[in-house]
């Protein structure tokens, strides 16, 4: 059995071993399985969740709110959760309710958590190597150094600057791999799209507030191609990116974005040239599959065209373009991986894993991303609504496994072999 933690008023994460331990998947309060629980990982962030009250499991098996600390009384508890490095796929979500004055939880990724023999533990699995990925690489003293050296070199790059910013106000990787000249590195181009989805961190959407802003230029070929260029040629395991958390939808840029690829390739053909996309502006994509690109991955939150529709709210396209999309690049041999949200007692439902087979044994793609959707789980039930029978994401990923050995499962992307 795993125990309740809660944060007092002073920050302190405090163990509470009169409750047991509950979960959320849905809209129901759990009790976690040993199979969805591992320690802490290394890399991870134990945060409380501002306006919230943890819930516990009583003695006589009543769900009960510890809106009190029990140590200090008259005091508040705030609910305790995890953020999680990439590579680890969350279980079940918190369980906690909302205080007197609730804001609706950030755009994070709360994951649940609770304590056992003096150890924290996470409601997570391991899905993928905790390797590029670690925090340990990032916001390192060197950063301030390098950006200034990379800005000194390219002085007229605007994505550079964007980047920059980026890479310091919301510490994001992939641009900071860019200055460290390794890995992924995102490489922004637009900001338009025509989505208009629930989870957006880059444009607020009226329930949840964006936790970054995106790019207000359209860059010149100039900009993309010699910064592409540098990193591919640079970098190790090198993979540049379009379609980063600051800016919309890239393929909407296909007639700057086409000709900027052939003119990467002319230049170097190392590297990976990705992008990350919704896949629904099918025709504008394939132009770019044309000019060279390596390998896409496109976001869904669901195959079931109702719930995709619910959750995207697609603008001009629908999801029967964005199957096109992904037929059309396996046509043109690029490495196709899906960039599935998973939000548990959602992703997990019968009726999703069913249309997410179906769609695997129609495409033969490379991978399934698993990323934990950042998003306050009452959005989703406000909007989609949760069904009842959900199996879990530890039985999600058994069953993916066992009906569709072929499909490698992680976290982020990988570079094309050749």
């Amino acid at each position: 059995m795993y125990y309740v933690m809660y944060s007092n008023e002073n920050g302190e994460w405090i163990e509470n071993p009169e409750y047991a331990m509950l979960g959320r998947s849905g809209n129901s309060w759990v009790i976690p399985e040993r199979s969805e629980m591992i320690p802490l990982p290394s890399g991870s962030s134990l945060v409380s969740i501002p306006g919230y009250y943890p819930v516990g499991l009583g003695n006589n098996n009543e769900a009960i709110c510890l809106n009190n600390d029990p140590y200090r009384p008259g005091r508040r508890a705030e609910a305790v959760a995890a953020l999680l490095p990439q590579g680890f796929t969350r279980t079940l979500l918190p369980a906690c309710v909302p205080g007197p004055q609730p804001g609706g939880i950030p755009l994070l990724g709360y994951t649940a958590v609770g304590f056992r023999g003096d150890k924290v533990f996470a409601a997570a699995v391991q899905s993928d190597r905790h390797h590029s990925w670690h925090p340990r690489y990032y916001n390192t003293e060197k950063i301030g150094v390098r950006i200034h050296r990379m800005l000194e070199r390219f002085p007229h790059n605007r994505i550079l600057r964007q980047l920059a910013k980026c890479s310091l106000q919301y510490g994001c990787f992939t641009a900071q791999n860019l200055f460290y000249q390794r890995w992924e590195a995102g490489i922004p181009t637009t900001p338009a799209c025509n989505a208009d989805c629930l989870g957006c961190i880059s444009e607020q959407h009226g329930e949840a507030d964006s936790p970054q802003h995106r790019l207000d230029f359209i860059p010149s070929s100039q900009e993309i191609v010699e910064l592409a260029v540098n990193h591919l040629q640079n970098a190790p395991e090198a993979i540049i990116s379009f379609g980063q958390g600051c800016e919309g939808e890239p393929s909407l840029n296909a007639a700057l974005l086409a000709p900027a690829i052939e003119q990467i390739r002319a230049r170097t053909k190392r590297g990976t040239i990705n992008i990350n996309t919704h896949g629904g502006n099918d025709r504008q994509l394939l132009k770019m599959f044309k000019a060279g690109l390596d390998a896409i991955r496109v976001t869904v939150f669901s195959l079931l065209e109702e719930h995709y529709n619910l959750y995207h709210r697609p603008g001009n396209y629908g999801l029967a373009q964005v199957l096109n999309t992904v037929q059309a690049a396996l046509d043109h041999n690029i490495q196709v991986s899906l960039n599935l949200l998973v939000m548990p007692g959602f992703t997990d439902h019968p009726r999703e894993v069913e249309a997410l087979l179906k769609f695997i044994q129609a495409n033969p793609i490379y991978m399934i991303q698993l990323r934990n959707l950042n998003l306050d789980p009452e959005v989703i039930s406000r909007n989609l609504g949760f069904e009842s029978g959900s199996l879990g994401i530890t039985t999600m990923l058994g069953i993916l496994q066992k009906e569709a050995p072929q499909v490698r499962l992680g976290s982020y992307t990988h570079g094309v072999e050749r």
